[in-house]
């Protein structure tokens, strides 16, 4: 493989393996190398997060859960399952991050139902984030595929700003449109 055109990290939750198979391999097929992370426990994505498991080149950050009501949605285990000091429940939301993501001047993309509620993309920045890109509604996911895929073809191979390919794959339909982009 030639020199990657861009380094992208991207972690799935529960449940998200087909759609993010589906853009590991449309990212490769551009020339990205990608690092994928499966998570399996809350501890796998503050890993993710606080930086210890993350590459030092990556241009990208993308979270591919699914989301309710701007929060991450994590799989439930079994109380003798959990680590010491493990954040037990259902979900991981802005306080989570608030205690865990140390990301410094990293583009994160969070591509679930709900994640570019406001609180949850302030807490992303205060953490350190260069910017942060998630949809602010229950969005379809297809179009949530459809949405990146457009976004990165942008990047790459039109050589567009971050916010032009916001703006370009923002307007493919309704539910692209869901997509918000924040900056520190």
């Amino acid at each position: 493989m030639s020199q990657p055109n861009l380094y992208v990290s991207l972690v799935v939750g529960s449940e998200c393996d087909i759609e993010s198979l589906a853009l590991r391999s449309v990212l490769e097929s551009f020339g990205v190398r990608v690092t994928l992370h499966l998570i399996g426990r809350p501890n796998d994505l503050i890993d993710v997060l606080s930086g210890e498991d993350l590459d030092d080149r990556i241009h990208y950050l993308i979270l591919n859960f699914h989301g309710n009501e701007g929060r991450f949605c994590m799989p439930k285990l079994g109380e003798d399952i959990y680590e010491l000091n493990e954040p037990r429940g259902e979900f991981f939301g802005p306080q989570e991050i608030l205690n865990y993501c140390k990301l410094n001047d990293v583009k994160v993309i969070a591509s679930g139902c709900t994640l570019g509620k406001k609180q949850l993309a302030t807490a992303f920045l205060k953490s350190g984030c260069h910017s942060y890109l998630a949809p602010v509604d229950y969005i379809d996911g297809n179009g949530n595929l459809m949405f990146l895929i457009r976004f990165m073809y942008e990047i790459i191979a039109n050589e567009r700003t971050q916010q032009e390919a916001f703006e370009i794959a923002k307007s493919i339909d309704d539910e692209t449109s869901m997509y918000q982009l924040y900056f520190a």
